[in-house]
């Protein structure tokens, strides 16, 4: 039991702050290691991290939305797109090795990192309204919605990641709505990842786990949401690509030493 303690501690607190600052996905930091040192199978590892993605999410978008740096508007159609793919994505994963998919996420996860570290993103407000047409935000917002639903029901990983990338690279959204945004659809994804994961496999597995998990995540999302919304945007892109980087070289890590 101590040991489970401690991975879920480790595993919540990298998962919480990556969805806090960044938008990530629980999965990115609690699949790997609930299957590297837990040895809990890899299905319902990633049933657990998007459940304790729910609450970690939904407090970040919270916070995010008390600070105005949440878009609900526009981010209803990309929410509409990826609950669908995600329940889709999250059936074929039932059938197929999803090893590669979680491997290629990890990888962009960390280039997305360094992105943020070299080229932050210092887009404002105002720079927003006059990035893209709304006809243009439409299609864009139905394309990268479809992409990042399937990812995430797929894997259980990269949706996060992905939004993030899409919202800020392709809608042209500043770095803290963009989160905002992020975490706030993730809410709904994550539930309905979850909600799929569990009903097609018939278990929660080790109810201890998925509780420790969702406490400690949850936890340390609100403690990273409160810091990123007082952050000047540097600080934030700074902040953002670092936790990127860490949690993907770890991730890889884990790949390799649970082989």
């Amino acid at each position: 039991m101590v040991l489970k303690i401690i991975v879920c501690f480790f595993a919540g607190m990298g998962a919480g702050l990556g969805t806090g600052f960044a938008g990530l996905s629980a999965a990115a930091v609690i699949s790997p290691m609930l299957i590297s040192f837990l040895g809990v199978p890899a299905y319902q590892a990633v049933g657990i991290a998007l459940a304790s993605d729910v609450l970690a999410s939904a407090v970040s978008a919270y916070t995010y939305g008390k600070n105005k740096n949440l878009d609900v508007k526009n981010g209803t159609v990309m929410m509409a797109c990826v609950l669908l793919f995600t329940a889709f994505g999250s059936y074929i994963s039932s059938l197929v090795e999803a090893h590669a998919m979680g491997m290629m996420s990890t990888v962009m996860t960390m280039f997305l990192g360094v992105r943020f570290i070299v080229r932050p993103v210092m887009t404002t407000k105002e720079g927003m309204e006059t990035a893209l047409t709304k006809k243009q935000r439409l299609i864009r917002s139905i394309i990268g919605g479809a992409m990042i639903g399937f990812i995430c029901g797929f894997v259980g990983a990269g949706g996060g990641m992905m939004m993030l990338l899409v919202l800020t690279s392709v809608l042209g959204y500043e770095l803290k709505t963009a989160v905002g945004t992020s975490v706030f659809i993730m809410t709904f994804t994550a539930f309905t990842g979850s909600v799929s994961h569990f009903a097609i496999g018939k278990s929660v597995g080790d109810v201890a786990i998925l509780v420790l998990c969702i406490v400690f995540t949850f936890v340390f999302a609100q403690v990273a949401a409160k810091i990123a919304n007082k952050a000047s945007a540097k600080t934030l892109n700074r902040i953002t690509g670092v936790i990127l980087v860490i949690i993907g070289a770890v991730t890889v890590a884990f790949n390799l030493f649970s082989k």
